[in-house]
């Protein structure tokens, strides 16, 4: 399967919603086992919220080794790369750690309180 970000989302891969729809194309597919591409010839400009929606969440149901291998990326530049790296990394922690998870748990829990 190969999806082009551009003719789904648009230039710009910036917010949540944007990556909660490539999450929805991609979740079953990963989780069969099937290869998926993302191409994101065109898309100009990239922010974290929307790789954590899109690919971050996968880690819950796919194993970062899995995904490593059934997830492909094509045409983002290094940038792009990196911060996809470090989504990659820090969801596998969370969902891989669960003393990790309840620290970030509690510290999200608590900043939501503060800004009450």
């Amino acid at each position: 399967m190969e999806i082009i970000i551009k003719d789904v989302i648009g230039p710009r891969c910036i917010i949540k919603e944007d990556g909660q729809k490539i999450y929805k194309k991609i979740h079953e597919p990963l989780t069969k086992a099937e290869t998926v591409t993302l191409d994101f010839d065109g898309v100009a400009q990239f922010a974290s919220p929307f790789f954590n929606f899109a690919i971050g969440q996968l880690l819950k149901d796919v194993e970062e080794k899995d995904l490593r291998r059934l997830l492909r990326i094509e045409n983002l530049n290094e940038t792009g790369k990196l911060v996809v790296e470090r989504v990659i990394e820090n969801a596998a922690r969370y969902h891989g750690d669960v003393d990790y998870r309840k620290i970030v748990d509690d510290i999200l829990e608590q900043q939501a309180k503060e800004s009450e």
